[in-house]
């Protein structure tokens, strides 16, 4: 990915979705910042009175798994990702936040960073007690508990669906369980914040995209973004 970008301090967020990357991208921007091109993403830093970068989009395990390895390459030690979720859970609805424990792996990248077989992958544990610490001074309410990661969208069958809310999982994503097995692979601090985009837990499907409230948390969880590191 050639040499290290000037000024990129050891700290970053990826935001999976272009319209949180944008609007977190105009939070931290109080003056001038630099651009990196990365595939179809772009590495945002050189923020003013930060040492933060923020890179993003994307989308899905192996895509988000390119972009922490030249991170990691970079000299990158501690990464939040801000991502959207479905609920499964009937106790978690669209707009509300969740603070994955372990993410269930169900895709084929975690698989290559793993010694043995196995099912579950974990973020870092002092991360997430500060993202937790975060939302509740900010009166954030959350739910904490395992999420499912997989990386084939239209094979969320419902016998899945059913599979993995008896395992307890709190909603389905994309990259959790990829992005927990890398770091704990270069021993780099991973965390993970997410938020229920839409709902899956009646077995028929839900969008909440164009919820206010879906909306109105989005913009909440950037702010408490910017001033987090």
């Amino acid at each position: 990915m050639g040499k290290k970008p000037e000024q990129l301090g050891n700290r970053c967020v990826m935001v999976a979705n272009p319209p949180d990357f944008d609007c977190l991208h105009r939070l931290l921007k109080t003056g001038e910042s630099k651009s990196h091109r990365i595939l179809m993403s772009r590495l945002n830093y050189g923020y003013k009175n930060t040492s933060l970068g923020l890179i993003g989009p994307f989308i899905g395990a192996p895509y988000a798994v390119i972009l922490l390895e030249s991170l990691v390459a970079w000299g990158i030690r501690e990464i939040v990702f801000w991502g959207w979720c479905g609920a499964i859970s009937d106790n978690v609805r669209i707009g509300d936040v969740v603070i994955p424990d372990k993410s269930f792996i169900d895709d084929g990248t975690s698989k290559n960073y793993t010694a043995a077989p196995r099912s579950e992958s974990f973020p870092c544990v002092s991360l997430q007690a500060s993202i937790k610490s975060a939302l509740t001074k900010n009166k954030v309410t959350f739910h904490e508990g395992p999420v499912w990661s997989t990386d084939a969208i239209y094979r969320e069958t419902k016998e899945k669906v059913l599979y993995f809310q008896k395992k307890n999982a709190l909603a389905v994503e994309m990259e959790s369980a990829a992005l927990f097995s890398v770091g704990s692979f270069r021993n780099i601090d991973v965390g993970c914040i997410l938020l229920a985009s839409d709902e899956l837990s009646s077995l028929k499907w839900k969008p909440g995209f164009k919820n206010p409230v879906f909306k109105e948390r989005r913009y909440q969880i950037c702010e408490i973004l910017r001033n987090f590191f």
